[in-house]
């Protein structure tokens, strides 16, 4: 029997540039985030995951240049 489950969201954060973080879910670009808990906001509103899901999780978050402790401070 074939498992139609769907395979989970695959979100891709970008390296960081002037402290801000892109977002893709799925290839669709979803918007930038300047925190952790900004980018666990963004996920939780998508239905990804829920707001206080670890960020390591490789199954799911692919991270360029920089892993989920990577958050350079955005310009003011």
């Amino acid at each position: 029997m074939e498992d139609k489950t769907p395979a989970p969201a695959r979100v891709v954060v970008d390296e960081p540039l002037d402290g801000r973080r892109r977002v893709l879910i799925d290839g669709a670009d979803v918007g930038v985030v300047v925190s952790p808990d900004e980018f666990r906001r963004l996920l939780h509103r998508a239905g990804v995951m829920e707001e206080d899901a670890p960020l390591d999780n490789p199954e799911l978050i692919e991270w360029h240049g920089g892993g989920p402790d990577d958050w350079p401070a955005a310009p003011r």
